[in-house]
């Protein structure tokens, strides 16, 4: 299936000058979705996958139904402030500024071998933040899995120490 063409192009959006790659037109056809979360699940399938975690809110979409698909659970990871529980804080810079994400402390296992399924690997920040959080907490990152990659922005080069594995490419 082409996949692609599930995906709605929206021009200037949120600002002028981007090109929004819309998921929603690919969840809501059934097809497409189960198509895109087995391909996923089907480059896991022989990594040895203990857990998965996805990043919000759209790693929440696609991270569950893998998780799910393999048989095994799922950790959310959040902005600041989100988590009810005691967790782990990771601050990475952005181009402007900085950000963080939280991770609940006993959400990982020492040792525990961990998938992260996002929606779009852009410029790779929020997928370095993500395996530095699983690191802390002594979890081993075997694959990184997204639905959409912007090659021109060269994420994937920020995470050379992992498996990327991306569906669609623009």
């Amino acid at each position: 299936m082409d996949l692609k063409s599930k995906i709605r192009e929206i021009n200037d959006f949120p600002k002028e000058g981007i090109s929004f790659k819309d998921i929603t037109t690919l969840l809501k056809d059934g097809e497409a979705f189960k198509c895109a979360v087995d391909k996923i699940i089907e480059d896991l399938k022989e990594k040895d996958v203990d857990i998965i975690v996805g990043p919000e809110a759209r790693g929440f979409l696609m991270g569950t139904p893998v998780a799910y698909g393999l048989g095994v659970g799922f950790v959310p990871v959040r902005k600041p402030g989100k988590l009810p529980g005691e967790t782990a804080k990771f601050e990475y810079d952005l181009e402007y500024g900085t950000d963080s994400l939280e991770i609940h402390k006993d959400a990982i296992k020492p040792g525990q071998r961990v998938a992260i399924v996002d929606d779009l690997l852009a410029t790779g920040g929020t997928m370095g933040a993500t395996a530095k959080l699983i690191e802390k907490l002594g979890g081993e990152v075997v694959a990184m899995e997204f639905l959409i990659e912007l090659e021109f922005l060269n994420g994937r080069e920020k995470l050379n120490d992992y498996h990327v594995n991306s569906l669609i490419k623009y």
